[in-house]
């Protein structure tokens, strides 16, 4: 990763997230941009070149980012489509919020502290260093997503994960019966998965206790308009609830909050 290519995507990031405009003076929510990714529309040279590889890290995670990842999974299993769909994991919007407080870490957090908690819960893993190409391309990937949305605007909340209360309180029995019949001949009968497109569930190889999805509200709201994936959005709000309720009843890994996340040093020439 050279100075040149670091100082080229900061600036484009720059760019592409003021393209809508000023901040929002009122904070209120608007209308986020479309998701959409079209290679052939990407700006020409190293800058579009960076943000391919960002998408292609999303999508294909563990083909190129393995040293970082434990978990049997891609960023895109939580985040569907590369993260172009609405209320699936969409990215639309994302980067025009940040620095932001984050009420877990307690303190201000960059868009590349977001991305390095999806490595260390999500995938149960450790974050790529920030400086790093992978890393500055899913940060510009992200933020080409965000083309049009003013910086600080509350995106349109229809492009975020649904947010509901059950109509009844959730039963994994109920779930169970759920799971055998729309769930496990994708996932597996005992929530392991199949193959890239079928994440594991729970289990070793799942992504830990510190995951936003191991949060039944949050595993709920992508469930329902996510899955089953060969007919998605069929779930109820209860069902929804019922079968993550079943789900989440299940062990998986730890997280290590004791961990300790180092970066290669640099010499100060690099800045």
């Amino acid at each position: 990763m050279t100075k040149a290519v670091a100082v080229l995507v900061l600036a484009a990031c720059a760019a592409l997230a003021a393209c809508g405009g000023g901040g929002s003076e009122s904070g209120a929510a608007q209308p986020a941009a479309a998701a959409t990714f079209d290679p052939s529309s990407l700006p020409k040279g190293a800058q579009g070149e960076l943000i391919a590889y960002g998408h292609e890290l999303i999508v294909n995670t563990r083909a190129h980012l393995k040293p970082y990842v434990t978990a049997n999974m891609d960023c895109s299993a939580c985040h569907v489509n590369g993260g172009t769909k609405a209320r699936g994991g969409s990215f639309a919007g994302i980067a025009a919020q940040f620095p932001q407080w984050n009420k877990r870490a307690k303190r201000f957090i960059a868009l590349q502290d977001r991305l390095a908690e999806c490595f260390l819960y999500s995938m149960n893993g450790h974050p790529p260093a920030y400086n790093s190409r992978e890393m500055l391309a899913m940060v510009a990937y992200i933020t080409y997503l965000s083309r049009g949305t003013q910086i600080g605007a509350t995106p349109d909340p229809q492009t975020r994960l649904a947010k509901f209360d059950p109509p009844q309180k959730p039963d994994p029995h109920r779930g169970q019966q759920i799971y055998t019949q729309k769930c496990s001949s994708c996932h597996a009968a005992n929530g392991a998965g199949s193959g890239p497109a079928f994440p594991p569930l729970w289990g070793s190889t799942s992504f830990n206790g510190g995951a936003g999805m191991h949060r039944l509200y949050t595993m709920a709201g992508f469930v329902r308009y996510n899955m089953p994936q060969n007919a998605p959005g069929t779930l109820s709000d209860q069902e929804a609830y019922d079968v993550s309720a079943y789900v989440l009843s299940h062990s998986r890994p730890k997280f290590d909050k004791n961990a300790v996340i180092a970066f290669p040093a640099e010499r100060a020439s690099y800045f």
